[in-house]
Formats: structure tokens, C-alpha cells, sequence
């Protein structure tokens, strides 16, 4: 009798143990799913300083509550795919057919392994300078920083939080981060001990590029999502890289910085080359000179660079584009009077004729 009451003792601990940390065999409501997770949220939040609402909102957001496939077959709660990932794995449908997922022991490994992902990452430094009550810094900052390709994921975030109270989570925790605990900083990429130089141009990080560099061995390298490269620098798809090129890897700005209002154009200078140098996206460029788009500068034409072209003399290339359309309507104008004149003599033979 002893020993059956010891063994229905740990049964009941064992499946106490599993509708907690364990994978779920029943649909769990959200409010379920908040009493289940938030102590795990709070807890890496002291840990990593990471806010307790935005782990819990991205963990009701993207495991469905916890009734997901990979949050019910793998303890996945946030969707963190494969990567460089060492342990289990899972294959899963999501913006592609069976792309690659983490697995995991149990929800709290996930739970860990998701403070771990963005304290480790350089596109997610910045999020640590907000203050840990900041959800909605926070939120914006894990939409523009490329965590999902939802354009509205911020916003669910948000909605999730609000709806739920879980602010209230984030309020009087104190951060103590574990020793040893690495968190990636805002500079990390100038002190990684990386072979390749990080430079600022219009507090703009780039980079010069080597002989033999591609698009995707730069992105693994500082960390940027296979996109950005190509439009921070307004590339196409069939852009190839050039040895000693200048790439941003972060947005170009709507203006020059302070002290460089104005450039002188040397021959064989394009509008992309002056944007680049400078740091100005290329279509702003462009309508500060009141240029059109893919027209080229004239050698020793004036470009503005930080305030929009005001002066009653248009630039060279606006001229020449007024001349033109000058020349156009002209010779629809000449057309125009020719047609009256055939039509005149034409009536004048047919009253001839009658």
C-alpha cells in the first residue's frame, strides 16, 4: 500500500512537471499560458534584462499559446530557427517548405536559449540601451532589427501586452545579470577581433570591401540579414562587388552631415558614387537638385547635400531637361498649325470642286 502511494505521488509530479516546463497535450488559453510562463519570462528578464513582457507576448505570439506544432514536438516557443545551432532539430514549415527549427528538452531551455539568441546578436545590441520597462522600444526595435518578416509584428506585440497587462511584469525586477553572462554591445563590431576594419561616415558604420568578398559571406560575418546589404546601398539583385567598394551596413541618412553642404562634381563622379561618399540616400539626392531620376551631374555642376536646391538658376540638368520639354512642345505646336493648314486647304478644294 506504501509503495503504490509513493508511486502515485511521483506520478502526480511527473505530470505536474510536464503541463509546466513539458510539452502540452491539450489547447491552452492565453491566460493559462501567461500563469504557466511568466515566472520563467521575469526570471531571464533579473537575468539578461530583458523585458518580461516582450518574452512573454513573443512566446504567446509565436507559439499560439503554446498549441503550435513546434512549441507541442520541439518546446520551440519563439520560432528560432536552426542557424549554427548544435542540438536537436525539426523541420517545420514556415516562410518556406520544411525549413530547419531548434529543439528542445524542455520550454524552459527555450525560454534560455531565447535571451541567449538576443543577447549574442549584433543586430539586437541597440535593444539594450532601452529601458527594460520600454516595451514598445522594444517591440519596434525586434520589428526593424528583422526577428520576424511580419510587418506588423510590433504591433501584435503591443496588442498582446496591452490587452494582457503584461506590463505590469516589467515593473520593479532587478536586473542582475549572471556572471560570466556575455551581452552583445552597441560597438561590439569594433572589438570582436574581427580581421576587418568597421568605419563611420555621416554616423554611418561601412565597410571597404576586399578582393573576393560576397553579399553572403559579409552578412554571416557582421551579422546582417541577407537583405540589408543590398538596401542599405540601393544595390539591385544583380549587383556585383567590387574591390574597395564602399558598403553601408547600416541606413544612409537624408543629408550630409554638418559642415558638407555642398559638392563640386570631378569627371567621371555619378549621383550613386556622391551618395555613397557622403552618406545621402540616392533618391533624396536626387530631389534636393531637383533632378530627375537617373539623370547624371555635369563636371563641375553645384550638388546640394543637405538643403533642398532654392536658387532661381535651376542645375545643368534641369535646364537641359526644361530644353527638351521646351523642343517637344514646339514641335507638337509646328504639328498642330500643320494640320490646321491642310485642313484649310482641304476644304478650300472641296468648296472648289462643288
Amino acid at each position: 500500500m506504501q509503495k503504490l502511494t509513493i508511486l502515485s505521488f511521483l506520478v502526480i509530479i511527473c505530470l505536474n512537471f510536464s503541463s509546466v516546463y513539458g510539452q502540452k497535450t491539450k489547447n491552452a488559453t492565453r491566460q493559462e499560458y501567461i500563469d504557466t510562463y511568466k515566472e520563467l519570462a521575469v526570471r531571464e528578464m533579473k537575468r539578461t534584462g530583458i523585458p518580461a513582457s516582450i518574452t512573454l507576448a513573443q512566446g504567446i505570439l509565436e507559439s499560439g499559446n503554446g498549441n503550435s506544432r513546434l512549441a507541442r514536438k520541439a518546446n520551440n516557443h519563439f520560432g528560432i530557427k536552426c542557424h549554427d545551432w548544435k542540438g536537436k532539430k525539426i523541420r517545420h514549415d514556415d516562410d518556406h517548405n520544411n525549413e530547419c527549427f531548434r529543439k528542445y528538452k524542455s520550454a524552459y531551455d527555450s525560454y534560455k536559449d531565447h535571451s541567449e539568441f538576443l543577447t549574442t546578436k549584433n543586430r539586437y545590441a541597440s535593444l539594450f540601451t532601452l529601458e527594460p520597462t520600454d516595451y514598445k522600444g522594444w517591440a519596434e526595435g525586434l520589428k526593424k532589427a528583422g526577428y520576424a518578416t511580419s510587418k506588423n509584428y510590433h504591433k501584435a506585440l503591443i496588442k498582446i501586452i496591452e490587452e494582457n497587462q503584461l506590463y505590469a511584469l516589467d515593473q520593479g525586477v532587478e536586473i542582475v545579470k549572471e556572471p560570466g553572462m556575455l551581452l552583445a554591445s552597441v560597438n561590439e563590431s569594433e572589438s570582436t577581433g574581427l580581421s576587418r576594419k568597421i568605419y563611420e561616415n555621416n554616423r554611418i558604420k561601412y565597410i571597404i570591401t576586399n578582393r573576393g568578398d560576397t553579399y553572403t559571406g559579409i552578412s554571416e560575418e557582421l551579422d546582417l540579414l541577407p537583405w540589408e546589404l543590398k538596401k542599405y546601398n540601393e544595390l539591385l539583385e544583380s549587383s556585383k562587388i567590387d574591390s574597395g567598394q564602399i558598403l553601408y551596413i547600416q541606413p544612409k541618412r537624408k543629408k550630409a552631415e554638418a559642415g558638407k553642404s555642398v559638392h563640386i562634381v570631378n569627371e567621371g563622379e555619378t549621383m550613386y558614387y556622391i551618395s555613397q561618399l557622403y552618406g545621402i540616400k540616392l533618391d533624396i539626392l536626387y530631389e534636393k537638385n531637383l533632378m530627375e531620376q537617373g539623370a547624371e551631374p555635369e563636371v563641375l555642376q553645384t550638388l546640394q547635400l543637405r538643403k533642398a536646391f532654392k536658387g532661381q538658376k535651376a542645375p545643368l540638368a534641369m535646364k537641359l531637361k526644361e530644353q527638351q520639354e521646351k523642343e517637344v512642345t514646339g514641335k507638337k505646336h509646328k504639328e498642330k498649325e500643320l494640320i490646321e493648314e491642310d485642313e484649310i486647304i482641304f476644304e478650300f478644294d472641296f468648296n472648289g470642286e462643288e
